[in-house]
């Protein structure tokens, strides 16, 4: 492996911090996704029940799990007291508008990576090339030949490097991607649900205040 590296030239150098940044960060997006499927829909099953029952004590359980991100949106839009279903649904959209950079975490370091890689690998190429037509002497071939084999293989590793750091770094991440448009999707569904379960408690307590003021 080293004198694969060495062959590379200089930009394996970059190429290799960006592949050890890349699979730090993909080490942390997977168990962020990870320990997250692990809990979230029994949580908010329980959540959802919970309010249905007794909307008070969905308070507390939702502070207990505030690691989630969807317990947080709904802890948010909850807190507003008095709001209309209208401005509930609104603090809703907004709590989870402001929670989706934490969903989307790295994806601008991932596109970097994804995008410089290859082209740095191009660059060695380039410079491998150079060095084999500046090695390259008419008339000198076989006291050159190292110099030029050497400037070809710096060309193919370094191409190679780039590419791989690319191409795995692409897909990890549109499995996150991916992860991403379905917890989107799941935030949708519960949220509605809850937007269902909201009205349904605002009418129903907007009613009685009705009842005890004709009384």
């Amino acid at each position: 492996m080293s004198s694969i590296f060495a062959a590379g030239g200089i930009v394996m150098w970059p190429l290799l911090a960006f592949s050890l940044v890349a699979i730090a960060l993909i080490i942390e997006r997977l168990i962020f996704w990870v320990r997250l499927n692990q809990r979230q829909r029994r949580v908010m099953q329980d959540i959802l029940r919970t309010y249905r029952q007794a909307p008070m004590d969905v308070y507390p359980r939702l502070r207990q799990n505030v690691n989630l991100p969807i317990a947080r949106i709904f802890l948010e839009a909850l807190e507003i007291e008095g709001a209309s279903p209208k401005q509930f649904h609104l603090a809703l959209a907004s709590a989870m508008q402001a929670e989706l950079p934490h969903l989307r975490r790295f994806s601008t370091v991932f596109a970097t990576i994804i995008s410089v890689a290859p082209l740095l690998g191009l660059l060695g190429t380039i410079l491998g090339l150079i060095a084999s037509f500046d090695a390259l002497q008419l008339g000198d071939m076989g006291a050159n030949a190292g110099a030029v084999t050497g400037g070809i293989s710096e060309a193919l590793v370094s191409t190679a490097a780039g590419l791989v750091v690319a191409i795995g770094t692409l897909l990890f991440a549109n499995l996150f991607r991916g992860l991403y448009k379905r917890q989107v999707a799941l935030i949708q569904e519960y949220g509605g649900q809850l937007e269902i379960l909201y009205e349904t408690h605002y009418e129903r307590k907007s009613q009685l205040r009705e009842e005890s003021f004709v009384g």
